[in-house]
């Protein structure tokens, strides 16, 4: 609503360069009220904004879920969108990249090859991110995006309530050491041969091959004016042997001595130790967004935190639900209109230059001159 001001704090860590928020429902939109979020206004801009929660809490024992709402309507080509959640105690006046957090969520894109959705978490001072490759939406419309955490350290990644990733936490991040490791004791065999196949002893080189792949030109003639002493002994130049057959290689047979690929035998890591709650996070105090942005006009909205994921996917429902298809339809006449626009705009212009050229007798009377004059000199170019 309008009294957002009044819960978010808006960081001033980068000065000038700190882009302000602004609270609009964009272009294009479902609901002119409800639509409304906060939107980027301010293009290479860093964006620093956060809230605090009433009081801090900790997820022990529970599933937390973050979800919240983004929509590109300007067409972004650099820049992210994605929500940070921070321990109680952040400094939110001087909010900026290197402020600690413990979760990172969101789409991030940035040309043609940067089109994700960050899942990171900060375990032990270190920033994990996720193993797997997960693609955000990138076009203009709003989209939603939910992070489910479980406390048997599963988790879920869900775009416009539809699952896109799940897994193991211990899996997908590098949370711990690995449990197994190469055994440093142990290393291949020197008598070991992992060579599937051989040359063939019994292959021999026919003697047809032994022909050079270039060989000087047959046809070619010493020129006539060649000097020989000013211009040294003339050598023809070489062209393809059409004889040649290539490098000659022995035939290939199985190897009587192979014994397969050689797997290193593997250990328990003695650096390895087992945390069940991955997923912890015990101070749990205010979500925000940090960002840089090239082009503004990325616009955030139903920001929720809770422990119930039913409850989230009915307020994904009830919000994004309702209005992303009256939205559509609104983008979509937009673009409709503008297309019609610029193609008046476009026949007008053909019909204004195709007037003037009507309408000037200069322009036939030269063409006329000069049809004559090509006809009265052609000749000209004949002998020439």
């Amino acid at each position: 609503g309008d009294k957002w001001t009044n819960r978010w704090v808006e960081s001033t860590a980068k000065g000038k360069e700190q882009g302000k928020f602004k609270l609009t429902a964009g272009k294009f939109y479902g609901d002119k009220e409800k639509d409304k979020g906060i939107q980027t206004s301010e293009d290479a801009r860093f964006y620093g904004l956060s809230a605090k929660f009433d009081k801090p809490f900790s997820n022990e024992g529970k599933t937390l879920v973050i979800q919240f709402t983004v929509k590109h309507e300007q067409k972004i080509d650099c820049g992210g969108g994605y929500v940070k959640v921070y321990p109680a105690d952040v400094d939110q006046k001087n909010l900026h990249g290197d402020s600690p957090y413990n979760i990172m969520f969101g789409p991030d894109i940035c040309g043609y090859s940067t089109k994700k959705v960050h899942v990171i978490f900060t375990y032990k001072g270190k920033n994990l991110l996720t193993k797997k490759d997960i693609k955000c939406k990138d076009d203009e419309l709003t989209h939603l995006y939910t992070l489910i955490l479980k406390p048997d350290n599963t988790y879920v990644v869900k775009i416009d309530n539809e699952k896109v990733e799940s897994g193991k936490l211990e899996e997908d991040w590098d949370f711990l050491a690995p449990k197994k490791i190469p055994d440093p004791s142990a290393s291949k065999p020197s008598t070991w041969d992992d060579n599937e196949k051989i040359d063939d002893p019994a292959d021999t080189k026919p003697s047809d091959y032994d022909k050079p792949e270039h060989i000087p030109d047959p046809d070619a003639k010493t020129p006539e004016d060649w000097d020989t002493e000013i211009d040294g002994t003339w050598e023809p130049p070489m062209i393809d042997n059409p004889e040649y057959k290539g490098q000659w290689k022995p035939k290939q047979i199985d190897n009587p001595a192979y014994k397969g690929a050689w797997v290193h035998p593997e250990i328990d890591n003695p650096d390895y130790s087992e945390d069940t709650d991955l997923y912890l996070f015990k101070d749990i105090g205010a979500i925000g967004f940090d960002l840089w942005q090239v082009k503004s006009g990325t616009i955030f909205d139903n920001v929720l935190v809770t422990d119930d994921e039913t409850r989230a996917e009915e307020f994904g429902n009830e919000t994004w639900g309702k209005t992303k298809d009256p939205e559509k339809k609104m983008r979509d006449e937009q673009e409709e209109s503008e297309r019609k626009k610029e193609e008046a705009e476009r026949k007008a212009k053909e019909e204004e230059e195709k007037s003037k050229k009507q309408s000037d007798p200069d322009t036939d009377d030269e063409t006329e001159d000069k049809s004559d004059d090509t006809e009265k000199h052609g000749h000209q170019d004949d002998e020439l």
